[in-house]
């Protein structure tokens, strides 16, 4: 149950973080996210990277449907993708999905260090 409430937690403050901050306040959403509900580093990590990979993954997939795909091809066929779109979704979700792992683990460790 904590897993999900984090994960949606995760997504939904990076999100409103997004509308105001630069993008990496996925970071601090997740460490913030990760400090308020107790997990152990492996789980705080999991679900700051499912609620982040999710969000960024179909923000780009929103993104790329409202242009219908030529800025996500063209900047595929720069990258080794081999110009697919589908692939540059899924690089962009699994970086704000690592960037928001991280930082997860790190609150995580931070709530169950000791002075």
């Amino acid at each position: 149950m904590k897993l999900i409430v984090a994960v949606i937690l995760t997504a939904l403050l990076a999100f409103v973080g997004g509308l105001y901050l630069p993008w990496w306040s996925i970071a601090i959403a997740a460490f913030l996210v990760a400090v308020i509900i107790h997990q152990k580093a492996g789980k705080a990590f999991l679900a700051a990277f499912l609620g982040a990979f999710l969000l960024w993954a179909a923000l780009a997939w929103w993104i790329n449907m409202k242009n219908q795909g030529i800025l996500a091809a063209k900047i595929a066929s720069v990258l080794p993708l081999g110009g697919k779109a589908v692939l540059l979704i899924l690089v962009t979700g699994f970086v704000g999905g690592l960037v928001a792992g991280f930082a997860a683990m790190s609150g995580s460790y931070l709530r169950t260090s000791k002075p």
